[in-house]
């Protein structure tokens, strides 16, 4: 017994670290090389908007080399229309009591002249020195796909203007002046008539509608989704449908226009199926046995949509009825769209279609 000693008595080494370890100590990659590798560019600014130091991404943002703004105020390089509010914000981030952050987007110079537009984020938790990290990304594509979209929203906001006024007042009057004429002696020709202007109204609202869904969702509030689909269930023919409702969830949305998307998928479910179909409203969960939710779907037990032409029911004026508009189902994608949801179709249990909506926030 007195010959046994611990490795340490003995002088002999310790067990050597595992091959884990090993690979750990040899991939492990130095602090100091990060900003070489990173998408963003890290600046840090003392509490006057000077800069103090650029990580190497400074030239693929903006071009300069890494040293060029060093010394310098940081605002000279700001769009002068966004200067003013760009440096309310970092004063704000610098008589910050707490740890809060500030993002903004502005255009910043690049070395070539042009502008580019970014997307900043400053901490008010600043180092040892005093000085700021903010944390920069380019956002030029984005603030281009912004900008498309506005402009084509302005359009159609145009475009509805036209067929408010100028295409239904004379539909109107040519409506009146049917009655009129069906009064004194009716025919099929005149029930054809009025069958034509009937599917014109339908048109125009329509396409009322579906220049106004598109439009981006600014303000949300709670919405019960089981009571907005029964009051939608109401305000569709709905024959000897059944209407199934499971969720008790409430959804962060426009509540008018969650109405007409839940409307549209119930008139959709409808029309395309027996008069006895079944509908179901139900919440999808975000996985097998969890509490919360990442959606919910809108499912018939119809004839359901072949496969091949699930990414073709959202096109605009793409129909299966000889007296559809095609509209319908555009409407539901760009509400969904509007309010950064995403929707897809797939099978039922049942075999009809199941219109899925992902993304949304609960309450």
């Amino acid at each position: 017994m007195d010959d046994e000693r611990s490795d340490s008595e003995s002088g002999t080494n310790p067990e050597p670290e595992s091959d884990r370890e090993l690979a750990d100590a040899e991939d492990a990659i130095p602090l100091d090389h990060i900003p070489l590798h990173s998408t963003n560019l890290l600046t840090v600014l003392d509490e006057h908007g000077v800069v103090r130091y650029e990580s190497p991404s400074i030239e693929r943002i903006y071009g300069f080399d890494q040293s060029d703004l060093v010394g310098q105020q940081v605002a000279e390089y700001f769009h002068p229309e966004d200067r003013e509010r760009v440096l309310g914000a970092f004063e704000t981030v610098v008589a910050s009591e707490d740890y809060t952050v500030e993002a903004v987007e502005y255009r910043h110079r690049r070395a070539d002249g042009d502008y580019v537009w970014v997307e900043s984020v400053a901490s008010s938790d600043p180092t040892p020195e005093g000085h700021y990290v903010v944390n920069t990304r380019e956002i030029t594509d984005r603030k281009a796909r912004e900008r498309e979209l506005r402009e084509t929203n302005e359009r159609l906001d145009e475009f509805a203007s036209v067929v408010s006024h100028d295409l239904r007042n004379p539909l109107n009057v040519a409506t009146s002046r049917l009655e009129l004429a069906r009064e004194r002696r009716d025919s099929e020709d005149l029930a054809a008539v009025a069958g034509a202007h009937d599917r014109m109204e339908t048109l125009i609202d329509d396409l009322l509608t579906l220049a106004r869904a598109g439009e981006r969702v600014e303000a949300t509030e709670p919405v019960a989704l089981a009571s907005a689909t029964r009051l939608c269930w109401g305000t569709v023919a709905t024959a000897d449908a059944t209407l199934r409702v499971e969720t008790g969830a409430d959804v962060l949305a426009d509540e008018s226009r969650l109405r007409q998307l839940l409307a549209n998928l119930v008139r959709n479910a409808v029309d395309h199926a027996a008069d006895d179909v079944t509908v179901l409203v139900d919440d999808l969960p975000a996985g097998e046995g969890s509490a919360e939710y990442r959606g919910f779907y809108v499912a018939d037990d119809g004839p359901g949509i072949d496969r091949e032409r699930r990414d073709e029911v959202f096109e605009r004026g793409h129909t299966t009825r000889d007296d559809g508009t095609g509209f319908g189902l555009a409407i539901v994608a760009e509400i969904a769209d509007a309010h950064d949801w995403t929707i897809d179709v797939t099978e039922s249990e049942r075999g009809g279609a199941r219109f899925e909506i992902t993304g949304v926030e609960f309450q």
